[in-house]
């Protein structure tokens, strides 16, 4: 059971979250949901009440999130199988349908419900909508085994940011509404393209110039090759991480994508552990946080165990 706090003990909690308060009352803070956070339910509904909370302590969260595990049921159930490469999904025609109706529709609307059940006023957006996240399409290329050439492949409506048009965004933002971002943007040739979350959010930040862009994980954050978590990372310690191997694997391009909203102007970057109750509060309103900074900066790195 757990045990009753004092009510010195609530008021030292307040009072620690007080100075966090006041320095980003204001700040837009760009958020990308995903991992456990998004399928277990306790999480959920923590996740929810934390960018209700900010909301009313006068910050402008936005989130961004994915859906891959929920595009995935449902191409099983289906019966449509797809491939990968590199990370990255198959998607032709028939499959971006159903990427569009899982992340545009049913997982969208359910994190704007989940918002809106908890006391906040949420509004769901594809980059389709205001047309502002313009896509292209990737060309991947792969070098092929044994020769000396590269294979394009064709990843059919996978695509990256070409350009983004914050205006709906903004202009929600300066109201009482909460953006719930799909990562689908438009292309020039009117087609839908696919677009990594983490990139969607990083770039949406870099355009509103962010405070913070925070990634929920399912790691801790970045962990050094004792398996303790590192902290007070800059841009150029990112890069010594990942050629002396101690960030390797899916760390990699989400740490690309945070050195590159920092170079883009964002503040801060915060890689955190989304199977923690209430982990963006936690990170946002106390000294010892839940995860993984990263600044611009040169900091000394702080390892925490």
């Amino acid at each position: 059971m757990m045990q009753k706090r004092t009510p010195h003990q609530i008021a030292d909690v307040l009072i620690e979250a007080l100075p966090y308060i006041q320095r980003f009352k204001g700040k837009t803070v760009v958020v990308k949901f995903g991992g456990n956070a998004m399928v277990d339910e306790a999480l959920k509904h923590s996740f929810a009440r934390d960018i209700v909370l900010m909301k009313l302590v006068g910050m402008n969260p936005i989130v961004v999130h994915g859906g891959g595990p929920q595009i995935g049921d449902l191409l099983t159930k289906l019966g449509k199988t797809t491939g990968f490469v590199d990370g990255m999904r198959i998607t032709d025609s028939e499959t971006m349908d159903v990427v569009e109706m899982v992340l545009g529709g049913l997982v969208n609307k359910e994190i704007v419900n989940l918002i809106n059940r908890n006391g906040g006023k949420a509004v769901g957006l594809t980059g389709k909508d205001g047309d502002f996240i313009r896509a292209k399409k990737i060309h991947l290329k792969k070098s092929a085994q044994d020769i000396d050439a590269s294979e394009i492949i064709d990843l059919g409506h996978v695509g990256e940011v070409s350009s983004i048009d914050p205006s709906v965004v903004e202009m929600l933002g300066r109201s009482d509404f909460i953006p719930v971002i799909a990562p689908i943007g438009v292309g020039d040739d009117g087609r839908s393209y696919n677009i990594n979350a983490d990139l969607v959010a990083g770039k949406i930040a870099e355009v509103l110039k962010a405070e913070k862009l925070i990634l929920l994980t399912n790691t801790a954050g970045i962990l050094d090759k004792a398996g303790d978590l590192l902290t007070g990372l800059s841009i150029n310690d990112i890069e010594n991480l990942i050629t002396d191997g101690t960030i390797s694997g899916g760390m990699i391009p989400k740490t690309r994508c945070a050195t590159d909203a920092l170079k883009g102007g964002v503040t801060s970057v915060h890689i955190i552990d989304g199977r923690v109750e209430h982990a963006v509060l936690l990170e946002l309103f106390t000294d010892q946080g839940v995860g993984t900074l990263l600044l611009r900066a040169s900091r000394d790195k702080v390892s925490l165990t």
